[in-house]
């Protein structure tokens, strides 16, 4: 073949090649790095129409619209959920998954165990993802691996506690899964203690909320969870000195926010920015959560998610408030001390029960619905409020506690009753009933009298009735002594 016959293949072939070439670089970028052919901020702005299920609701405040797929705002001491987007629906959850692993590993073990880092730990985790650096055969104890999994999001210190708490991994994702339920997680679904991507291993908005409420109940946790950096000194079991850092910006302080209380970030390709923050005002314990979301928006939904709570939303204090369930008026129950100066309780409004209302609802537009289940022995009955069908809390009626006289008692005597607490204690009044058994005792007695006079001047009359025809009850014979 000569140098022109060359040529003229080359050309041919050269003109096979090229177009392949054009359509090789149109898919290997997304062959390369899945997911960058995406517009992730577009997405995002997309997001912000997805209904709202709380700006349904008639007269609630109107929330935020956000660019998260997902997204709660949950008052963590009544439950009330003041904000919801989609909350139900399953989202991946990356390492805020790690609150539940916290959560049941400070459930099953001491602070001063030692865990051990196994190779499975160590090596099963991606390479390049989240880790502290931790080799096979280290140790820690169980608080630093607790500060090693919220501070510094490391995915094998979250392996190696798995497995020193249920023996393995899988065995710590079905304990993780039983926690889940007994918090009554709906949509949720653990495989793995670190939250790297697993297609079944999902949660929602709610329930991610439900775990971080029984997360921050715990009061070493919500400390943990809310440790800008830790040092990690060296030791014998674990030779290295180096300091992790918190990579939540409301805890570090880069975005500063008034009363945080805590929280956990996380990432991965599929689930994208997560983030769940706990922050405590105007005596409210909020607790967000925002899921599938673009960075940095998941710190600015969270601002706004809370500015929205603490500015639309109230703390309302039930026997301040409460009429209708209210026997103080009636004769024989008075809030006050009886005659002996000690006297045993009956009923009482829990003075620490309180509704989550709008600031423009009033008390009387409220529901309530009074049942009798109860969850603890004090307790008689509980009522369950309602604004607009949404329920905003419940208050419990409790058995009242015996309460100190105001004037010297004996020692051994309960506790005084608190400043606020009369008003919805009640009280069998003795002195009432002692005047109300006196009265009904002289009553008896003058229907007594009244019944003797009667019964005597019946006699009477019959005597003088029985004079007129035979001359008295006996009559004297001139002849004889007196005859019956």
């Amino acid at each position: 073949m000569n140098r022109c016959s060359y040529k003229r293949a080359g050309t041919f072939v050269l003109s096979l090649f090229i177009p392949i070439l054009m359509i090789l670089q149109t898919t290997l970028p997304s062959l390369a790095a899945p997911g960058e052919e995406l517009d992730y901020p577009a997405l995002a702005e997309e997001r912000k129409s997805l209904e709202i299920q709380s700006n349904q609701i008639e007269n609630w405040p109107a929330g935020p619209a956000i660019g998260a797929q997902g997204a709660i705002l949950l008052e963590a001491n009544t439950g009330i959920i003041l904000y919801a987007k989609n909350i139900d629906e399953p989202l991946y959850p990356a390492s805020t998954t790690k609150l539940m692993t916290c959560l049941v590993a400070a459930e099953h073990s001491a602070m001063d165990e030692i865990v051990s880092f196994s190779h499975d730990a160590v090596f099963s985790i991606e390479p390049g993802s989240s880790n502290m650096g931790i080799d096979e055969g280290q140790s820690l104890p169980m608080e630093e691996c607790l500060y090693g999994i919220m501070v510094g999001s490391a995915n094998e210190v979250a392996n190696a506690v798995a497995e020193h708490v249920a023996g393995s991994m899988d065995a710590f994702a079905d304990m993780m899964n039983q926690k889940a339920e007994e918090l009554g997680c709906t949509n949720t679904h653990f495989v793995n203690a670190h939250g790297l991507f697993d297609e079944n291993h999902y949660t929602s908005a709610r329930d991610l909320a439900l775990i971080a409420r029984a997360f921050f109940q715990n009061e070493l946790l919500t400390k943990i969870g809310n440790t800008a950096s830790y040092h990690f000194e060296a030791t014998e079991t674990q030779p290295d000195d180096f300091i992790k850092r918190n990579k939540h910006k409301f805890i570090t302080g880069e975005t500063p926010y008034d009363g945080v209380k805590g929280g956990k970030t996380g990432y991965t390709d599929e689930a994208r920015q997560t983030l769940v923050t706990c922050a405590e005002k105007n005596g409210m314990r909020l607790i967000c959560v925002v899921l599938k979301e673009e960075s940095p928006e998941q710190f600015n939904d969270t601002v706004k998610l809370f500015d929205y709570g603490f500015a639309n939303f109230a703390v309302t204090n039930v026997s301040e408030n409460e009429t209708k369930y209210n026997i103080s008026g009636s004769r024989f129950f008075q809030t006050s001390y009886d005659i002996f100066g000690n006297s045993k309780p009956l009923l009482t409004l829990n003075p620490d029960s309180y509704l989550i209302l709008p600031r423009t609802a009033d008390f009387a537009d409220l529901t309530s619905e009074l049942s009798y289940d109860r969850s603890g022995e004090r307790e008689a009955a509980r009522i369950q409020y309602y604004y607009n069908n949404v329920y905003v809390g419940t208050a419990t009626v409790d058995w009242s506690r015996e309460v100190r006289a105001p004037y010297g008692s004996e020692q051994g005597d309960t506790e005084n009753t608190q400043e606020g607490e009369a008003n919805t204690i009640v009280f069998i009044n003795v002195k009432t009933i002692l005047v109300a058994v006196l009265a009904i005792t002289a009553l008896l007695i003058l229907l007594f009298v009244l019944r003797d006079i009667l019964t005597s001047y019946s006699f009477l009359n019959s005597r003088k009735r029985n004079r007129g025809k035979t001359g008295g009850f006996f009559k004297r014979s001139k002849d004889r002594g007196p005859t019956f």
